[in-house]
């Protein structure tokens, strides 16, 4: 018998429970995948699938719920849990592994708790049971008993009790009896059952579904007064407030209990936060982080980032040794592996970039950055979980905006949504490294730090106050009928995983390479056609101009084709597009060929670094390197005079940190908001800001 003929049909399981309580590291135990995990709420913002097969030959399809702390949710985050969970029919194998942290237990059972009055098959996983004093099995016995469910102890970080787990989902009997006896929900307790819950027969699901379609009524008339005077809105939400607090009072006596078998050692954690969290030496420590890690991205950086320039040189030569002269191999030189190669050369601080971040992220210190900003954000329309957001904003804004679900207020959350893109993302590096190179001298101060370190800092900061200032406007201007608050618990101090930050940076940089790469590879081939070629008249004058001022001049050959190629470019298809946007631009000290650069860059930031790669290496065989050379050489046209004058280098910085050019991103917040108008508007606001910010700052240096 074929293994198709015996596959049985797959089975669902979904992970559920509190933020940071280890469900994407046994998602990823489970799976074998390597899903981003963190030791801060708002890492899974989306419900993430992977799959499992067995002993017993069972595929198994694996579903990490995002984090969430009641069945009724105030996030949308929690939304998407909570829409998972009631929806899940039963009867179709559908097993609930509910993940809690041991060591945390005070907050970790209400979801459980509602679950079960809900009749879902679930296991009990108590992870972190590694940092407990207790016999596991003792307290797998106890709960089991308490809550007549499947219980395992594990810890997810490193593998232990997983083995056990699987066997546990392998022989999990649907057919279970039901927890009958709930002592959680009793329909007559409910004090407000008059005119809001009519049926003689109430169970704890219809209960939870009422209350979630009652919150969804928006019309007055639906929601119309009853007899005692309050609206059935109320009257359901009141109960709500009266289930969870019934559910808590019947929780805590039994932890209580359970209190002396459950002892860990939080001395580091607590040791720890009396600087990290410190109401001075906190945001000191923070900002002193951020500095080290700007420096990290430039000093660790060199060597690598020279290595693929010299091993892009090197295979430069060996096409032109091989190959005949041409355009095939024009386009391979000068197009192609000018462009890629003027984005990988930034692989090695990308990298860096997000290596530390992950540290940060895993050993719960991001935590703390959330709770130390709160108070400081709540004064700019945001709260503290929008540092998710912010932080994340630095590795990519995309992410960033989604983690945004896990911001209750709408008001907070549009906030940070319209704001984030301002945080210079990795896809500004390659510009950032670029410019600041040609202005900034690479000069150590105090042994630790150099300048283009600092100047490299300067615009993430930059960004950080840009994006403060906006908020504090959009808090006077946008209305909401409420202001949300910050609720979170602080984890324990722990190890990274290095094995999952290392896998982790592996797989964003290839979605770099990938993404960037597609993109760059299709405008570097369209670049150097459009600026090798031209009108034949326009480019047949170009030519012959040239070659009279080479004979009046008496240039060298090699002066004399450096020649043609200035003329011919300016000449090209892509010289008149530059020329035509000039006058718009020429105000903030920018040219026609930075002008092609601006309009390729809406595909993507990073594609700045790739087009000038594609221009200037037009008729030339300079190396990667000597691509920065060549545009310090560059002169306007009409006047002679230096384009990349220390004016136009910063105006064209303050242009990149501030302007919304990544199309994903607009796409993502269309997403996010369901409407086009906030992309729009975003859109334009920081297209105008990028624009007369450079207007002032080369208005002032010149």
């Amino acid at each position: 018998m074929t293994e198709k003929a015996i596959q049985v049909p797959t089975r669902q399981v979904v992970l559920a429970g509190n933020p940071n309580s280890g469900k994407s590291s046994l998602f990823n135990r489970l799976t074998g995948m390597r899903q981003k995990t963190g030791n801060y709420p708002g890492v899974t913002v989306d419900k993430k699938t992977g799959r499992m097969i067995l002993s017993n030959r069972k595929s198994y399809k694996i579903t990490d719920l995002p984090g969430s702390y009641s069945i009724f949710p105030t996030t949308t985050d929690e939304k998407i849990a909570a829409r998972e969970i009631i929806n899940s029919a039963d009867g179709q194998d559908t097993l609930f592994v509910y993940v809690a942290d041991v060591t945390r237990l005070d907050k970790q059972l209400l979801l459980f708790t509602q679950m079960l009055s809900m009749g879902k098959p679930m296991i009990l996983c108590l992870n972190m049971a590694d940092l407990i004093q207790t016999d596991p099995v003792e307290l797998e016995r106890i709960f089991s008993k308490k809550y007549g469910v499947p219980v395992v102890s594990i810890s997810s970080k490193k593998g232990l009790g997983v083995d056990r787990l699987k066997k546990k989902i392998e022989t999990y009997h649907f057919n279970l009896p039901s927890h009958r006896d709930d002592p959680f929900f009793n329909s007559q307790d409910l004090s407000f059952r008059s005119g809001a819950f009519t049926a003689k027969s109430y169970d704890y699901i219809t209960f939870v579904k009422d209350i979630h379609a009652t919150k969804e009524v928006t019309s007055k008339k639906e929601d119309r007064n009853t007899a005692n005077g309050t609206t059935r809105k109320q009257q359901i939400l009141n109960a709500q407030v009266q289930d969870t607090m019934k559910r808590y009072a019947l929780i805590e006596p039994f932890l209580h209990k359970l209190q002396p078998l459950i002892t860990s050692d939080p001395s580091r954690t607590d040791l720890l936060d009396r600087i990290l969290t410190h109401r001075w030496w906190g945001p000191a420590v923070f900002f002193g982080l951020m500095l080290l890690i700007f420096q990290a991205i430039f000093a660790w950086a060199q060597y690598p980032m020279a290595w693929i320039e010299n091993g892009f040189a090197a295979l430069n030569n060996i096409i032109y040794a091989t190959f005949p002269s041409g355009w095939m191999t024009n386009l391979l030189t000068e197009g192609i592996l000018a462009g890629i190669g003027g984005i990988l050369v930034f692989i090695p601080q990308i990298a860096i970039l997000f290596f530390l971040i992950g540290i940060l992220e895993q050993t719960g210190y991001m935590a703390r950055v959330v709770f130390m900003m709160d108070s400081t954000l709540q004064k700019f329309g945001m709260n503290g979980r929008s540092v998710v957001a912010l932080v994340s904003g630095g590795a990519c804004a995309i992410p960033a905006i989604m983690s945004t679900r896990n911001i209750a207020g709408w008001k907070e959350r549009m906030i940070t949504i319209m704001v984030t893109p301002l945080i210079s993302c990795s896809a500004r590096i390659p510009v950032y490294a670029l410019l600041i190179a040609m202005v900034v001298p690479y000069q150590k101060i105090g042994g630790i730090f150099n300048l283009q370190g600092l100047a490299f800092g300067l615009m993430y900061f930059l960004g950080g106050f840009m994006a403060l200032a906006v908020a504090w406007v959009l808090k006077k201007i946008l209305r909401a009928p409420s202001e949300s608050f910050l609720m979170m618990e602080l984890p324990d101090y722990q190890w990274p995983d290095w094995s999952t930050i290392i896998f982790n940076v592996y797989n964003k940089v290839k979605t770099f390479v990938i993404e960037a790469g597609k993109v760059i590879f299709v405008i570097s081939i369209v670049l150097w056609f459009l600026a090798s070629y031209g009108p034949s008249d326009r480019m047949a004058e170009a030519t012959q101009q040239a070659e009279q001022e080479s004979i009046s001049q008496n240039l060298s050959p090699e002066e004399t084709a450096n020649l043609k190629a200035t003329y011919q470019i300016e000449n090209s298809y892509a010289g008149i597009l530059g020329h035509a946007i000039e006058p718009v631009i020429r105000p903030i000290g920018f040219d026609w060929k930075i002008g092609i650069s601006l309009i390729t860059s809406f595909a993507a930031r990073e594609v700045f670094v790739g087009t000038m790669a594609t221009i200037y290496s037009i008729g030339s065989e300079e190396n990667i390197k000597g691509i920065q050379e060549s545009m310090e050489k560059s002169t306007f046209s009409d006047t002679g005079e230096k384009v990349y004058t220390p004016a136009t280098i910063w105006s064209l910085l303050l242009f990149y940190a501030f302007a919304m050019q990544c199309m994903s991103t607009l796409a993502v917040v269309k997403k996010e908001t369901g409407s086009w108008k906030w992309p729009v508007i975003q859109f334009v606001y920081l297209t105008l800001l990028a624009y007369f910010s450079s207007f002032l700052i080369y208005q002032i240096l010149s």
